[in-house]
């Protein structure tokens, strides 16, 4: 099927569940439906390992399951996979939940996304993590979050990194745009994750739905394409199913979409991760 699409097909945004999942698997129906290449985002602890994290080594158990299975997915490939790793924002509510106070549990993510760091540092992940509730919190978790995603930023400029933000939907993230370039990092490499097809202030990985595709080619900007493939036994492909990417690639060709499907799966991977998906194409 490959040679129907003639190029690099990156999901920007996926999960694979060694643990619960179909992980390896999932990446093989991936290339096998005419995908190339995979960024992997570790499932939030409480999914991964059913349970809550106390310390880094927690957050390390959890990232090297995903680095395990990033590594066997890409064998999978045409091309290739990279992990990308950190805390999911909605860790603060299960904490908070549990008993803890918002800033003990923004100390703990911090200290999440400082490990997380440590596995961009050394080699084996590609970008890291962050964001904030997409749903009403207090004022105080609200905060808490925000100074979260700010370390984030921090991190990534030091570690010369990504960061991929799960956050509300919005059309507008300047605001954080500028918190990011506040702290070093430039906000192209600052990703919205399940973006639609407008965004202004940083890079948008769109959700792939065709109407938002559509609105993504018409603005002409950056973009990413992603489907935040959560394999969940439970919920079969859901939120999209591991082959979106490629079908909707096909799609944008047979409209004519050439140089979009050039900008999100070789230009804009380029700008924002520093990753060659053309030279890692066998």
């Amino acid at each position: 099927m490959n040679a129907e699409i003639d190029g690099p097909v990156l999901d920007d945004h996926m999960h694979l569940d060694p643990v619960h999942g179909r992980g390896v698997e999932a990446a093989r129906e991936f290339a096998d439906s005419g995908g190339t290449h995979l960024l992997v985002v570790n499932k939030p602890s409480w999914h991964l390992l059913d349970s809550l994290p106390e310390d880094a080594d927690d957050f390390r158990e959890m990232f090297d399951l995903t680095v395990d299975v990033v590594e066997r997915a890409s064998d999978e490939l045409p091309g290739r996979a990279w992990p990308v790793l950190g805390v999911h924002p909605g860790l603060v509510s299960q904490l908070v939940d549990d008993g803890m106070d918002p800033d003990s549990a923004r100390d703990l993510m911090q200290t999440g996304l400082d490990t997380a760091a440590e596995y961009v540092a050394d080699g084996p992940a590609l970008a890291l993590k962050s964001g904030r509730p997409h749903y009403d919190v207090s004022d105080a978790v609200w905060a808490a979050s925000n100074d979260v995603m700010k370390r984030g930023f921090e991190l990534a400029a030091e570690t010369g990194c990504a960061i991929q933000l799960h956050a509300e939907s919005s059309e507008d993230f300047t605001e954080v745009a500028e918190w990011a370039e506040t702290r070093g990092l430039d906000p192209e490499r600052v990703v919205k994750h399940y973006s639609g097809g407008r965004l202004e202030g940083i890079t948008k990985s769109v959700i792939s739905h065709k109407d938002e595709l559509e609105l993504a080619v018409d603005e002409d900007e950056p973009f990413m394409m992603e489907t935040d493939f959560i394999d969940d036994p439970e919920r079969p492909g859901a939120v999209l199913g591991v082959g979106t990417v490629p079908s909707r690639v096909r799609w944008l060709r047979e409209q004519g979409y050439d140089e979009a499907i050039e900008r999100a799966h070789v230009d804009t991977p380029a700008a924002v991760y520093g990753i060659d998906t053309e030279a890692t194409l066998e």
